[in-house]
């Protein structure tokens, strides 16, 4: 059962001397330090790790750091002064170096292992060893966790060198990926998406590293260059960082029996999970067996939620494995990720996902996702019919609770009391025939317009529309009068404004990041950093200048070229 701070918290925490009071290690005080794990951190070189639920880990500094940008709105919720961003102390701990953090801050972080499920199916092979006993957080080092305003916090940095999970990687990420990843989960955030949060962004001014990457304007599938890079460190945070892979890891142990503490270990990590994310819905009272049902039901009520809402605001994980997948049920891990531009069930922005991961196939994946939790939680159950039983029903169940959440949100995206499946499909037809940009239509829609005219703004006529406009504008007439004909009952102004809560009005689509990054890389972060004010603000009326530049149809140069439509990796 993990502590509860009962410490007054400053009004504003301005410096690390306000926020060390309110550190709380949970994790590394309550589960198992890897047996063979070093105490200073000095634990940087792959190898097996066999048991624990954590190896103790020395970030590595990146070398001479600069500010880039923090998260505003996360500081303010978290009570933090914006200028402690920018202060020395706070600088040196987020871009790697905790020799000097007040106490009782710690001078050693700590790196996860987890297994590989992908589609529900169980890999080794990613791992060095064939065994499963390296694969896990790579690049990513936890150096903090604390319970600010009653609610637990944890503070990952990205980027800050290897772990004994690194695979023989160099543990570091470069700029354009940090941007990428810094921009996207406030984004997400402000869209009313479930997603850990971006505390802070430091990049290196000498330290480069070399990866793979496109050339300018390439159309190759995969990278066709190597680029130097400067190395950057992100900070997020979330309640915690288990993942479903993670359970997995300490699953698979149990069920082989590979050490004689597994299967304590895989109730204590679950508990543990109980404890940072479901506190507030799962009966402290209870026996494990019935904490295990009540999770399952309540993990998967946020991971079809969360599925969901994905595809509300026309975002696609693009590599979302099971160690993708938070047990928290927010979105974790933005890597390969994107936001679409033309309507695409197919739309996947990573070159090496497969259509399994494509836009509207994520909630089958998050049901594979979800049956490699349950068998992950399964073996706790034995001795446990009833609950047993329990957990059948609930996995069973996951089509149909899936599928009602979907309905409920394309409903709620068209202004109806209730989904309507020939209406939908109608529209879905139209909307890939014609094609049409997914954000904008949906805006438009919210507007409730009379016509088609309005709606013309998203349409970026293909071929089938070239062929046809005036068969295909019929069609389309003939949908918004059925529509019309089926929207809420009440004051148009207030079924307009109710849609515009649903339905933002900016993305944050790639070509938008490109050249914020390609900036970022020489030093200027004015774009990055207007991205971030207007993608933070994503369902308000901005102004006409904002308008122009980001509320407009993907130039057609840029579709097909790698960085901007797609990319193999995230660096």
């Amino acid at each position: 059962m993990l502590t509860r701070h009962h410490l007054e918290m400053p009004t504003t925490v301005a410096t690390l001397d306000d926020l060390a009071p309110l550190a709380d290690y949970s994790l590394m005080d309550t589960l198992n330090c890897d047996p063979e794990g070093k105490a200073n951190g000095a634990d940087h070189a792959p190898r097996q790790v066999f048991s624990g639920h954590y190896v103790p880990v020395s970030p590595t500094p990146i070398e001479n750091p600069e500010y880039v940008a923090h998260g505003k709105n996360l500081f303010h919720e978290l009570g933090f002064a914006d200028s402690m961003a920018q202060s020395s102390d706070f600088i040196r701990m987020f871009s790697g170096d905790l020799s000097h953090v007040p106490e009782p801050l710690r001078n050693v972080g700590w790196a996860c292992g987890y297994a590989l499920s992908i589609y529900g199916t169980e890999f080794y092979q990613q791992c060095p060893f064939q065994t499963g006993n390296g694969y896990g957080d790579g690049r990513a080092i936890s150096v903090l966790e604390a319970v600010i305003n009653k609610q637990r916090w944890e503070m990952q940095l990205k980027g800050a060198g290897r772990t004994p999970y690194c695979r023989g990687a160099d543990g570091r990420a470069v700029l354009r990926s940090s941007v990428r990843e810094f921009l996207a989960q406030e984004h997400m955030h402000a869209l009313g998406v479930p997603t850990s949060r971006s505390l802070s962004l430091y990049v290196s001014t000498t330290e480069k590293v070399r990866r793979p990457w496109y050339s300018e304007g390439s159309r190759s599938v995969d990278p066709d260059i190597l680029v130097s890079e400067p190395v950057a460190i992100s900070t997020r945070v979330a309640p915690s960082f288990i993942r479903v892979g993670q359970l997995e890891l300490f699953s698979r142990r149990a069920r082989k029996q590979e050490h004689p503490q597994a299967m304590e270990e895989l109730e204590r990590i679950v508990l543990h999970l109980i404890d940072r994310e479901y506190d507030d819905v799962i009966d402290r009272s209870r026996t494990t067996a019935e904490k295990v049902v009540s999770l399952a039901h309540e993990f998967r009520r946020r991971l079809t939620s969360l599925v969901a809402n994905w595809i509300r605001v026309g975002y696609c994980q693009g590599n979302f494995n099971s160690d993708n997948c938070a047990a928290g049920g927010f979105t974790l891990d933005y890597g390969p990720f994107g936001f679409c531009d033309v309507f695409d069930p197919q739309y996947q922005p990573w070159t090496g996902g497969g259509n399994h991961f494509a836009f509207l196939n994520q909630p089958a994946a998050a049901e594979r996702n979800f049956y490699s939790f349950c068998s992950a939680v399964r073996p706790l159950l034995a001795g446990h019919p009833e609950c047993l039983q329990q957990l059948e029903d609930i996995q069973s169940d996951f089509p149909k609770v899936m599928q009602a959440q979907m309905e409920t949100m394309w409903a709620a995206k068209l202004g109806l009391d209730a989904f309507d499946a020939a209406l939908f499909r109608e529209l879905a037809t139209l909307m890939m025939q014609t094609p049409v940009d997914y954000t904008m239509f949906f805006r438009e829609l919210s507007s409730l317009p009379d016509d088609i005219e309005p709606l013309k703004k998203s349409f970026y006529k293909g071929s089938t529309y070239a062929a046809d406009p005036e068969g295909l504008d019929k069609r389309w007439s003939a949908w918004l009068t059925n529509w019309q004909s089926l929207i809420q009952p009440g004051t148009p102004e207030e079924l307009s404004s109710k849609m515009k809560l649903v339905n933002p009005k900016y993305s944050l689509r790639e070509w938008f990041v490109v050249p914020a990054y390609q900036q970022a890389a020489e030093g200027n972060y004015a774009l990055l950093r207007e991205l971030q004010d207007v993608m933070t603000q994503p369902y308000a009326e901005q102004s006409e200048a904002v308008d122009r530049k980001y509320y407009r149809l993907k130039p057609l140069e840029l579709f097909g070229v790698g960085g901007a439509s797609h990319l193999s990796c995230s660096s």
